[in-house]
């Protein structure tokens, strides 16, 4: 697996540090928190590849954060992570830009891990089919 450089937003501690250690036993080391939209936005300049983002923070909501993430790097995998279960959110998240979204649960750590899975495979595939600059300058098609 890649060691993904990730971002953790959420303004609850607890949530932080409860997927910053299940992260970490997954075997990443480069994991960043912060308790808030803003501070992850003033820290964009280290290029996370991964950002889990929570959607309702007290200054700036998930969706106002997604949107600028999105301006300074459309490449960014940002998860929304939310208790919200309202579908539309879930909707109007991807809508936004967001890989996809967790609904906070018993079970949101085992889809982070789930979700970094899909995002490595994707990864890879793209990897695989972007030739090196050396193949496409010496190309004979």
């Amino acid at each position: 697996m890649i060691d993904y450089k990730i971002f953790l937003v959420d303004d609850d501690l607890f949530c932080l540090n409860m997927y910053e250690q299940h992260l970490r036993n997954l075997g990443f080391h480069d994991v960043l928190m912060f308790q808030s939209g803003t501070d992850c936005l003033n820290s964009l300049i280290e290029y996370p590849d991964i950002i889990f983002l929570d959607y309702k923070m007290d200054t700036l909501n998930g969706f106002e954060v997604l949107k600028k993430i999105k301006r300074f790097n459309p490449n960014i995998n940002v998860v929304m992570v939310s208790a919200q279960e309202d579908l539309q959110t879930a909707v109007d998240a991807l809508k936004y830009g967001a890989f996809d979204y967790i609904i906070k649960s018993d079970q949101e750590v085992e889809k982070m891990a789930q979700v970094i899975n899909r995002i490595s495979s994707l990864d890879k595939i793209v990897k695989k089919q972007k030739p090196s600059r050396f193949k496409s300058m010496f190309s004979f098609n």
